[in-house]
C-alpha cells in the first residue's frame, strides 16, 4: 500500500550526523514556548456558565483546531464547530459541566474481568485505558487525566497484591474524578490509594524498630516532594530557581525524607468486609493500623507533627504542610503547561498560572479548574503570532498522535473490546502506552535535553524527545501505516466523511490539515503531498481509500510538533 504521508518522513529520516533527531528538528521546529509572553494578570476563573455565551469574535476553524490540540484528546469537526460557536471559555465551561463518562472499573466488571481467573494477570488493563482515551465525550477531562497520570505517576507493571488491571482502573478513575477539583484534595486521595501504596511501596510500611534497625520505606515520602509537589530546587513564583550566591537551594534534605516517611507507616488495604479474591479492595482508600504507625514526633520541611498524633491526622497535617510550600504553584503549574501547551513556557506565563494556582480569585489555592483555564486561555497559548516563532511548541507525544487519528475519524471498537493493546514497544508500535511508564519519573523527564541538538544549543528542553530515536521513529511510522488502513487492533476509523473529497487532492489535504495539524502544514509539504496524491488512481472507492491513507499527515513534522 502506498502511503505518501508516511513515506515522506521515512525519506527524511536518514540524514547523517544527528540521525533521526534531524527529522523533528528540521525547519526550526524546536519544542519551546519562547518569548516573554504577555505580562497581563489573568482574570479569576468565572463559575461555569449555565448557557454558553457566544464570543464577540469567533475563532476561525484553524484556531479552534489548534486550541483543541492543547485542550482535548484530538480535534473533530463537531468540536471545532462548537469552539467556534461558543468560544474558548464557553467550551471549557461546557466541558467542566459535562457529566463524567462510565468508569474504567465498571467497564471491566461489565466485561467479566473481575473473574478470579484474572487475579494475577493484566488482562483488560489496556482496553479499559484506551477506550476512555479514544472515545469518551468528556475530552477535556480525559486530557487532564492523562496529564495528571504523567505527573502523579504509577504504572500497571508496578502494581502488586493481585488484580493489577483493577489497580490501574481505580487509579485512573481517581485522577479523573478529581481532574477538575482541588490539587490538595487530589493529593489526599492519591496518598491513601491502594494502587499508589503498591507502586511506591508504602503499603504495609512499618515504623522504626530499634531492635532490628528496620526503618520505614522512604519511597513515597521522597517522590511526594520531588515529583508530586515541590521539586528539588527552591523556586520563584515564575518557576525560575531562587539563587543564593549564584547557587540553587535544595527544597529538602535527607532528614526531611526520613521525617516524612514516618507519616506513611501503618497504611494498608481496607479489607473490612472484603477478601482479596475480588478486586473491590483496590478502590477503597487504605486505612491505618495504629500499632504499625510511627507514634513518635515527625519533623520535615520546618514542620513538626507532635508525638501521639494519629495516622490519619499525621497524613492530613503532613499534606497541609507540603501544600503550603511556595514551590507547589510554580512547580505543578509549569508541569501542566508542559503537558498541555509547550515545553519551554516563559517565566511570565508560569507566574500567571502559579498566581491562579495560589488564588483562584475567591481565595482558594489549588483549584485545578481555574488553573486549567489560566493555562489554556493565556496569551502565550492563544496568540497565533507565536506560530511564527521557531522556538514555539512541543513534540506531540505518541499516545496523543494515535488519539488525534482516532478522534478525528471517529474510530470505534465494533464489539466494545478496544484491543489496541500495550503499545510500549518502540520498534514495532508507539514507544509509549498509557499508564506504562518505566519509572515514577514518567516516560520523559521535564528537563530532558536532546544531546548534540539545536534544542540543546538554544538552551531549551524537549521532554518528549526522550522517546525519540532511530528505532522509535521507524517503529512509529510502520505502526501508523498499518493503523490508518487496518486499524489499531479492533479499533477502526470511519473515513466516510473523506470519501467525497478523495478525488480532489487539495480538498482532501485541506481537511487533513485542519483536523490533524490545525492548518499548520507548510506550503512545501502540501505541494509535495498534493502532487503525489494526484498521481494516484482515482474514481473508485478502493482508489479513494488509498488516497485517504496517503493523505493522513501523521508523520509530517508540522503534525508531530504541536504549535
Amino acid at each position: 500500500m502506498e502511503d505518501i504521508g508516511l513515506t515522506k518522513e521515512t525519506q527524511a529520516a536518514s540524514p547523517a550526523g544527528d540521525g533521526v533527531l534531524a527529522v523533528l528538528l528540521a525547519g526550526g521546529l524546536l519544542t519551546a514556548c519562547g518569548g516573554g509572553g504577555s505580562t497581563s494578570t489573568p482574570s479569576p476563573a468565572p463559575a461555569p456558565l449555565p448557557v454558553p455565551v457566544p464570543p464577540a469574535t469567533a475563532p476561525t476553524a484553524t484556531e479552534a483546531s489548534r486550541f483543541l490540540a492543547q485542550a482535548s484528546m484530538g480535534a473533530t469537526r463537531e468540536q471545532i464547530a462548537r469552539v467556534q460557536a461558543i468560544g474558548y471559555g464557553g467550551w471549557l465551561d461546557e466541558q467542566f459541566a459535562m457529566a463524567a463518562s462510565a468508569t474504567r472499573w465498571d467497564w471491566l466488571v461489565s466485561k467479566g474481568f473481575d473473574a478470579l481467573a484474572n487475579k494475577n494477570g493484566e488482562a483488560g488493563a489496556d482496553p479499559a485505558i484506551w477506550r476512555k482515551m479514544l472515545s469518551s465525550p468528556d475530552t477535556l477531562r480525559q486530557r487532564i487525566t492523562l496529564a495528571l497520570s504523567e505527573i502523579l505517576v504509577t504504572a500497571v507493571a508496578g502494581f502488586n497484591g493481585g488484580w493489577k488491571t483493577f489497580s490501574a482502573a481505580a487509579y485512573l478513575d481517581l485522577l479523573e474524578t478529581h481532574a477538575f477539583g482541588n490539587y490538595r484534595t487530589l493529593l489526599q486521595q492519591v496518598s491513601t490509594s491502594a494502587p499508589m501504596g503498591e507502586y511506591l511501596t508504602f503499603r504495609g510500611n512499618v515504623k522504626f524498630n530499634a531492635t532490628t534497625g528496620a526503618l520505614p520505606d522512604e519511597n513515597y515520602a521522597r517522590e511526594l516532594m520531588q515529583l508530586f509537589t515541590i521539586g528539588l530546587a527552591q523556586l520563584n513564583l515564575d518557576g525560575t530557581p531562587k539563587l543564593t550566591a549564584g547557587a540553587q537551594q535544595e527544597t529538602y534534605s535527607l532528614d526531611d525524607i526520613t521525617g516524612l516517611a514516618r507519616v506513611f507507616t501503618g497504611w494498608n488495604y481496607d479489607l473490612a468486609g472484603f477478601d482479596t479474591n475480588t478486586p473491590d479492595f483496590k478502590r477503597r482508600p487504605m486505612t491505618i493500623t495504629a500499632s504499625r504507625h510511627e507514634s513518635a514526633g515527625k519533623t520535615f520541611l520546618g514542620s513538626t507533627i507532635p508525638a501521639g498524633t494519629s495516622g490519619e491526622d499525621s497524613l492530613r497535617l503532613a499534606l497541609d504542610a507540603i501544600f503550603a510550600h511556595a514551590n507547589v504553584a510554580p512547580f505543578i503549574g509549569r508541569q501542566l503547561i508542559l503537558r498541555l501547551v509547550c515545553s519551554n513556557p516563559s517565566p511570565a506565563y508560569v507566574a500567571r498560572v502559579a498566581g491562579v494556582f495560589n488564588n483562584d480569585g475567591a481565595g482558594v489555592k489549588g483549584n485545578l479548574k481555574a488553573v486549567i483555564k489560566a493555562i489554556l486561555l493565556d496569551d502565550e497559548a492563544r496568540d497565533k503570532a507565536r506560530l511564527l516563532q521557531p522556538g514555539f511548541g512541543k513534540q506531540r507525544e505518541p499516545v496523543l498522535r494515535l488519539a488525534a487519528w482516532a478522534r478525528a475519524f471517529k474510530a470505534d471498537s465494533v464489539n466494545n473490546s478496544w484491543t489496541v493493546g500495550n503499545t510500549s514497544d518502540p520498534a514495532t508500535r508507539l514507544g509509549q502506552s498509557p499508564l506504562r511508564a518505566g519509572s515514577v519519573f514518567n516516560f520523559f523527564r521535564p528537563g530532558y535535553v536532546p544531546p548534540n541538538s539545536a534544542i540543546a544549543s538554544a538552551g531549551m528542553v524537549a521532554p518528549e524527545f526522550q522517546l525519540t530515536n532511530e528505532s522509535s521513529v521507524v517503529g512509529y511510522l510502520n505502526y501508523m501505516q498499518t493503523v490508518v488502513s487496518k486499524g489499531a487492533g479492533d479499533v477502526k476509523a470511519d473515513y466516510a466523511s473523506l470519501m467525497p473529497l478523495a478525488d480532489t487532492p487539495q480538498a482532501l489535504l485541506d481537511e487533513m490539515n485542519l483536523l490533524l495539524a490545525a492548518g499548520q502544514l507548510s506550503s512545501a509539504t502540501l505541494a509535495l503531498m498534493q502532487t503525489a496524491i494526484g498521481s494516484m488512481a482515482a474514481g473508485t472507492d478502493s482508489a479513494r481509500l488509498n488516497r485517504i491513507y496517503a493523505a493522513l499527515v501523521l508523520a509530517a513534522p508540522e503534525f508531530i510538533i504541536q504549535k
